[in-house]
């Protein structure tokens, strides 16, 4: 497939990340004092869709750097998340549901030892353990937009291979028209998975799914990586997928099992709440969630919570002239 120079999703020159912001950490709400208690917000729905970064000082950076070249295809002006806000502000319900929750209970996730299992309709069924994650297919940046259904939104420096590299590699059989996910599973080391009332009522393990054109499409990506560095803990490590016209609940993290299906797999959020999370989770502004609108979303950048930019939710979350012809002919109210 072919990227055009000037897709839609690419920003205007004024709003690149300055070079000093990509290369240090910013602490930018450390000097405000700002606290859950202190915003005016009717529900805690409400609560989560605005910036609460926690003050870590203290937990080490376990993270090794990664030496991947920028992808020309997928790296367009787009002004950067600082990494500080990436790595602070998470949905990671195995670790809790506040946003500050992740990067402090997953300090001392183990991320190695690590396999992640490839089976179902493949020729070539294979296990890739954690070394294989970084050396068997070659690794590149490619800078995303990543859209959460909470109407916020991020654009993050990923470091990754595409999904259809892996799966090209396990040589999927005719009957494949799926391919279904699973996180690890493991209560010890995730307490929201050893507690409904920490683990926001989610069945554990998490599990997602894709039909098998949007798993083989070029922009879809498994992560490894960010801002230069392998995944922190908060933000999925070792490996986590990223469809980026899609909601990022749909981005699965710390994956352990890549299954090729001949059925469309049961998926997290849509066994939760079938009515607010569909399968395909595509980004649609004209498709409001029962509880908030779609139209717009706030982008987390520079700044604080209060001066964060609102900006209009794009069709596809931008990449529609990419994707769209995979849903030629659908309802897409129909099939959120």
């Amino acid at each position: 497939m072919r990227i055009k120079s000037t897709p839609p999703w690419q920003l205007k020159e004024s709003d690149v990340t300055p070079e000093s912001v990509y290369h240090q950490r910013r602490d930018i709400l450390k000097k405000l004092g700002i606290t859950l208690a202190t915003l005016p917000l009717a529900t805690q729905a409400q609560a989560n869709i605005f910036d609460i970064f926690g003050d870590d000082e203290k937990t080490p950076d376990r993270r090794r750097a990664l030496n991947a070249p920028d992808s020309t295809r997928f790296h367009p002006d787009l002004s950067l998340t600082p990494e500080d806000k990436i790595l602070k502000y998470n949905n990671f319900y195995e670790f809790g549901t506040d946003k500050s929750d992740p990067a402090r209970r997953a300090a001392n996730f183990v991320t190695d030892p690590w396999k992640v299992d490839v089976s179902g309709m493949v020729a070539r069924p294979f296990t890739l353990d954690y070394d294989d994650i970084f050396k068997r297919f070659p690794i590149e940046e490619r800078i995303y937009r990543l859209r959460c259904v909470e109407a916020w939104s991020m654009n993050v420096p990923w470091i990754g291979f595409p999904l259809a590299s892996l799966l090209r590699y396990a040589q999927p059989t005719s009957n494949a028209k799926y391919v279904a996910f699973e996180t690890l599973y493991d209560p010890k080391q995730m307490p929201g998975q050893a507690s409904r009332r920490l683990g926001g009522g989610i069945d554990y393990p998490y599990v997602e799914g894709l039909r098998m054109d949007e798993a083989m499409h070029p922009l879809t990506l498994i992560a490894v990586g960010l801002y230069g560095k392998t995944l922190a803990p908060q933000n999925g490590a070792p490996l986590r997928l990223v469809v980026p016209w899609k909601y990022g609940f749909k981005s699965i993290k710390s994956i352990v099992k890549i299954t090729l299906t001949d059925k469309q797999p049961p998926t997290t959020w849509n066994l939760l709440a079938s009515n607010e999370y569909g399968f395909y989770a595509n980004v649609n502004p004209q498709v409001d969630h029962p509880r908030w609108s779609q139209a717009s979303e706030r982008f987390i950048g520079e700044g604080n919570l209060f001066s964060s930019r609102r900006q209009p939710t794009l069709p596809f979350n931008g990449y529609a002239s990419e994707v769209a012809g995979l849903y030629k002919g659908m309802d897409l109210r129909k099939f959120f």
